[in-house]
């Protein structure tokens, strides 16, 4: 899925850790929104604990996420379980009030057709897809778009004379809207980004959060307003071995 998701030639293994490290790779969605996804280790009950911790450490991408892509074998007769163990770990790791999608994959097994599932308020909650055979991919990357979509905020930042390694990486990262020059010599940037970018943005020397837009509505902040990375996606899926 991962791949199919992102185009990267990533290594894909049926075998217990197959990876430990986490695979990044940088994607645009529907609407030209630039995301970073996180493809985890997979999970497993009854860890050993000599690799406890090696398979924590892994998960650290997890904390610093926008949003949680769950991924569930829909074909698997114990899903249910499976899904409790990985919200179990996501708790342990202090993850589990971030926002998430859960997506339901293998469903050319069940001979299901591809959907989308809301919730009462009409946000997406749920994805049905076939990775293997790129059945419904076009439907999660449209519910990703529009998830992240409503955690986006528009911030007018300015940025001193000497921060042009950061409106450079600014830039890179597809957060620049629009730039004016400030009386000052300072760089004015309009920039839409998540909550968490804006404050670590914030958090950065020589910047200050002139105003931050959220649904439509603009408020003006004090200088010290708290809180930037890329909006970053994480893959969490149990692996399907029994322990």
């Amino acid at each position: 899925m991962f791949r199919r998701l992102t185009g990267a030639d990533a290594y894909v293994a049926d075998q217990l850790f197959a990876t430990l490290d986490p695979t990044v790779r940088r994607l645009m969605l529907p609407g030209g929104t630039t995301v970073v996804a996180a493809d985890t280790v997979g999970f497993i009950r009854d860890l050993p604990h000599d690799l406890v911790a090696a398979f924590k450490s892994t998960l650290t991408e997890a904390r610093e996420a926008t949003l949680l892509v769950h991924v569930v074998d829909a074909s698997d007769p114990r899903r249910d379980e499976r899904i409790d163990d990985v919200n179990r770990v996501l708790a342990e790791i202090g993850a589990d009030e971030l926002p998430q999608i859960m997506v339901f994959n293998k469903i050319d097994r069940l001979g299901l057709p591809p959907r989308i599932d809301r919730d009462e308020t009409g946000r997406i909650t749920h994805v049905w897809l076939s990775a293997a055979e790129s059945i419904g991919m076009d439907l999660l990357a449209d519910a990703l778009a529009e998830r992240l979509a409503r955690v986006a905020k528009r911030a007018t930042v300015r940025i001193a004379v000497n921060g042009g390694a950061l409106r450079s990486r600014l830039y890179s990262s597809n957060l620049v809207r629009a730039e004016r020059a400030a009386d000052s010599g300072a760089y004015e940037l309009d920039l839409e980004l998540s909550d968490h970018e804006l404050l670590k943005l914030a958090r950065e020397p020589g910047v200050e959060i002139i105003a931050v837009d959220s649904d439509g509505k603009t408020c003006v902040l004090p200088k010290r307003y708290l809180q930037s990375q890329e909006h970053a996606l994480v893959l969490a899926e149990p692996l399907p071995v029994e322990r």
